[in-house]
């Protein structure tokens, strides 16, 4: 080339089915080392065509970096500058290079066709690398061929063996193998990877565990992103790989060859192709790892029992005694069991520790990595034990087993049993009596936390300390949210009481009967003169005469319900059935909530303590008249309405908070008299408008002021583990004591709204309960015996 000419960059012109490598133009300048790398880089070629004509100057530049030349240096070796001019000067045959866009014809490209993907290894000293093909055949075995992707590395300078060079090879086969099948989107029904290496066939039908690191590494990625029976072998001839680590001329590229169209062999059936040699390959042995021998010398003639078959320590210390002394097992005697604790000890040390065991024998201090480093452990000879060192070893006022206690790993089954065993010695005490009662013969590592993990497991713990695990709390129900509603819509009741009253000379009870309004938080309160059915059903009919008859009515079972009194635990199951059938005739929808869950109707049990608390402050113990009593829960319910919804402002030119009697009375406060709105408010002077800006306006303030305080959960933020059938439970009763709680399992949950699980039905005996969540305590699965 005529040192005059520019060189010659790459880039690509696309036509409607053809791919065009065209030349551009790039200054020429003198051949330093920036120079040659900036033609180089110029070559853009993001399908590898030019592979075998870019790898030669590839080894070039590799070549030019061992002479220690500087980037701008002009006086390269002679040799190597006239090898890249010869490389410049192909540069202008790029021009006649072009390359079929598509991958197959219109005649093959068909559902029916099959397509196989096929690539190419090969390694020089210079440079190693792939190349692949897609091979489609149609029905009636007309096959073509075309060209994918190669890709090349130049050879690492330090010198490595022909067998290394071809796995790395193979590496870049494997890895363009995962690429291409990922990325195409053509239905590919077989790959199949081809090398001329029997080495590198054989190194991948074996184990990696087997070589050495470097190749075994590579041997274990080919197997991962490979199958290994899709690798074959290909002699050199046929290998078109074999282009590509030889180097080719440009122009050698511009006519069909094996390197553009695949080698023939794939134009014939797949019986026709190259096959493995007979003979197999052997000589790799000095790239196999070298066998290592281990031993192991047991001078233990005794064999124990597994400690994880027993439940309790004394158990496995009985028969591990008896397994000592065989046929005199039966007249065992304490000697014999100080025996058989000494071996479980020892032998729990050994599976452990057996380094630090090693190195105390030895005279050895213990690794500064190892766990008992900081123990400052020492080795009992006479028992064979390792004990604490630490620094108490002055104080003559303890016992030798206090001041140097046998260390125990945590998780070792003996030293669970151990922990189980003081456990119930003490009648399961809390973990910090527990684990002082420990310290003062075992020094058990991060011991108060295997105490804690083995009570968490023990029936018995459970029972005493146990609480009960409550589900994320609920979304609000939409009682809650009965929006642009008339008051009291969806209503909740309870009853409270009872109240002594004077009717002549005698006292007689009254019962109070809350209506709360779950969504504008609205109470309505009446008097019971008696707690059945009647009773409660012209209370029900003077509310709905004064407030409207609400379309749903919640209520609590028991306790709740029954408003802490006694007499109604006998009139209730007589009471539920008439109750319902009385409210259906009115429309009224009537829901119970579970048994013992006060939760479930937190929204009224609140206004009870309140109203509770008003009435001690009023009238103290003193006895009234029914009419006094009436007055006074009549002022409480005026009250409690009088309570603010939301955040108070401070601030004077806020609006004044919205109360539950601006939507029944039309004003904040009952003591208050009517407010009067503007003229432009009151078309005509019309009540109704009035009525209605107030609703309106009530309304206004509830979403925007009020109702965005209901999203944040109090408590119960994290969700639990949902119990399960079959799970044993406790059930927590606040009228007996914690040992008279009922034991029983769960066989049915009633999911809520959300999925969760919030209640259970639970069989004790004969019985069957229906209880919250919140009234459950998961117990440990009790271990079976005796078959039971």
């Amino acid at each position: 080339m005529d040192p005059q000419e520019p060189a010659l960059g790459l880039r690509w012109m696309c036509c409607s089915d053809t791919l065009h490598y065209k030349s551009m133009q790039l200054e020429r300048n003198p051949p330093t080392m920036r120079n040659i790398y900036r033609v180089l880089a110029s070559q853009y070629d993001p399908l590898g065509f030019l592979v075998p004509f870019t790898t030669r100057a590839k080894v070039l530049v590799q070549q030019l970096w061992d002479k220690k030349r500087e980037w701008d240096d002009p006086l390269l070796p002679s040799d190597l500058l006239s090898a890249w001019n010869e490389w410049e000067g192909e540069l202008q045959h790029l021009d006649d290079i072009s390359l079929q866009r598509c991958y197959v014809s219109p005649e093959l490209d068909k559902s029916d066709s099959r397509r196989e993907l096929h690539i190419f290894c090969d390694a020089s000293q210079q440079a190693y690398g792939s190349v692949a093909y897609l091979r489609t055949e149609d029905a009636a075995g007309k096959v073509e061929v075309a060209f994918l992707t190669a890709r090349s590395r130049v050879a690492p300078k330090r010198q490595m063996s022909m067998p290394r060079l071809e796995l790395c090879a193979a590496l870049t086969g494997a890895q363009l193998a995962s690429l291409l099948t990922k990325e195409l989107t053509l239905p590919l029904c077989r790959v199949v990877l081809w090398t001329d290496s029997t080495t590198v066939l054989t190194w991948i039908q074996s184990e990696s565990c087997h070589f050495k690191v470097f190749v075994g590494t590579r041997i274990a990625e080919i197997q991962e992103l490979t199958d290994s029976q899709s690798w074959r072998y290909v002699t050199t001839y046929d290998n078109p790989a074999d282009d590509l680590t030889r180097g080719k001329r440009l122009q050698d590229l511009t006519v069909q060859s094996r390197w553009a169209c695949g080698p023939p062999f794939l134009q014939l059936h797949r019986d026709q192709w190259p096959e493995h040699p007979a003979t197999p390959c052997t000589d790799f042995a000095e790239e196999q790892r070298k066998p290592i021998t281990c031993l192991a010398v047991s001078t233990d003639s005794i064999s124990l029992p597994d400690a994880q078959q027993f439940t309790s320590f004394s158990k496995l210390l009985e028969e591990t005694a008896r397994c000592l002394h065989g046929a005199a097992g039966d007249n065992l005697t304490s000697e014999n069991y100080k025996e058989a604790e000494l071996i479980l000890l020892r032998a729990a040390q050994k599976d452990r520790f057996p380094d630090e065991i090693q190195c105390l024998t030895t005279g050895k201090p213990v690794l500064s990595s190892s766990r008992l480093f900081c123990l400052d452990p020492e080795f009992d000879k006479s028992l064979q034990l390792i004990r604490v060192g630490g620094r108490l070893r002055r104080c003559h006022d303890l016992e030798a087993a206090v001041i140097h206690p046998v260390v125990l790993d945590p998780k070792h089954p003996v030293t669970r049993l151990l922990i189980r065993q003081a456990d119930s010695d003490l009648k399961h005490p809390g973990a910090e009596r527990l684990f002082a009662e420990l310290r003062r013969k075992y020094w058990i590592l991060r011991g108060r936390e295997a105490v804690r993990s083995e009570q968490r497991s023990c029936p018995e713990c459970q029972k005493w300390r146990a609480q009960p695990a409550n589900p994320k709390m609920a979304d609000l129900p939409l009682a809650r949210l009965r929006l642009h509603q008339p008051a009291f819509f969806s209503t909740g009741i309870d009853c409270f009481g009872p109240m002594q009253v004077k009717v002549g000379r005698r006292n007689e009870k009254r019962w109070g009967l809350l209506f709360k309004c779950l969504t504008t938080r609205a109470i309505h309160i009446e008097v019971l003169s008696s707690i059945n059915t009647d009773s409660f059903l012209m209370a029900l009919r003077r509310f709905v005469s004064r407030r409207g008859k609400p379309a749903e009515i919640l209520c609590d079972q028991g306790t709740n319900f029954r408003g802490g009194d006694r007499e109604l635990q006998e009139t209730f199951k007589a009471l539920h059935p008439s109750l319902q059938g009385k409210l259906a005739e009115q429309q009224i929808k009537f829901r119970f909530n579970p048994p013992s869950s006060p939760h479930f109707g937190g929204s009224w049990e609140r206004e009870i303590r309140s109203i509770k608390a008003a009435l001690a402050s009023t009238l103290g113990s003193q006895v009234v008249k029914e009419e006094i009593l009436q007055t006074v829960l009549i002022e409480i319910e005026g009250i409690l309405n009088s309570k603010p919804l939301g955040y108070v402002s401070s601030d004077v030119a806020d609006p004044d908070p919205i109360t539950p009697n601006l939507l029944l009375m039309g004003r904040l406060d009952p003591s208050l008299p009517q407010v009067i709105y503007h003229n432009s408010e009151l078309i005509g002077r019309r009540s109704w408008r009035t009525c209605q800006v107030l609703s309106d306006r009530f309304w206004t303030q509830f979403i925007r002021h009020y109702l965005p305080t209901l999203q944040t959960r109090s408590k119960w933020q994290k969700d639990t583990a949902p119990i399960q059938l079959g799970t044993v439970v406790m059930i927590v009763d606040p009228h007996l004591p914690r040992a008279s709680w009922p034991v029983g399992k769960i066989n049915r949950v009633f999911p809520g709204a959300d999925g969760l699980i919030r209640s259970a039905e639970v069989d004790v005996k004969d019985r069957t309960y229906v209880r919250p969540v919140s009234r459950l305590i998961r117990l440990p699965a009790v271990p079976e015996q005796n078959g039971q």
